[in-house]
């Protein structure tokens, strides 16, 4: 499996509120950690039973991380670096994630350590139509007294085939080995 990390901690790049709603208040966090009844609320889960599980596995007891957006989608646009697969389609998801442990949520250390174990992982996978980038970013956590800023992940999981049914196999088989190379790096901490 193709894999690699990034550290997203520049001015331009991503932030994630935790928890977050949108401006209009129509879509907002579920926390799935602690409420898994909330997955069947999830549009993008009930669009895709492997993105579910990949839900319901990050959110369980055995996790130290938990859910707090995601989304997938199809398509046919890929760039320069992803010819390597020799594929017309793509079928892609991105999961932000969020460390439970409060005092872990805060130290750059703990999330930059645990991407490279969890990237170390995944590459010990066989090769296959499938990519893996876990991006670290900053992330401002909403507590009672004030706001703490810590980091998230992002995880990218993409699919490659000639078709849409097969990259989104492809894309099935990465996501499930994701999910087991987290629990596996959770078991370890």
């Amino acid at each position: 499996m193709d894999a690699d990390f990034s550290i997203d901690l520049g001015a331009d790049d991503p932030v994630l509120d935790f928890p977050w709603k949108d401006p209009a208040g129509k879509l907002v966090y579920s926390d799935l950690k602690r409420q898994p009844a909330l997955l069947s609320q999830v549009e993008e889960a009930a669009k895709s039973p492997e993105l579910a599980e990949f839900l319901r596995t990050v959110n369980s007891a055995r996790s130290l991380v938990e859910s707090a957006k995601c989304d997938a989608w199809a398509t046919t646009e890929l760039n320069a670096e992803e010819e390597i697969f020799a594929a017309s389609h793509k079928f892609a998801s991105y999961v932000d994630l969020v460390v439970t442990d409060t005092d872990r949520r805060l130290s750059f250390p703990f999330h930059e350590s645990f991407v490279r174990k969890l990237i170390g992982l995944l590459r010990k996978a066989p090769e296959m139509m499938a990519s893996a980038e876990v991006c670290v970013r900053r992330c401002f956590f909403e507590q009672p007294d004030a706001a703490h800023e810590g980091f998230y992940f992002t995880v990218y999981v993409n699919g490659y085939g000639s078709d849409e049914s097969g990259a989104k196999q492809s894309w099935a088989i990465g996501l499930r080995l994701l999910g087991t190379a987290i629990i596996q790096l959770s078991a370890m901490q």
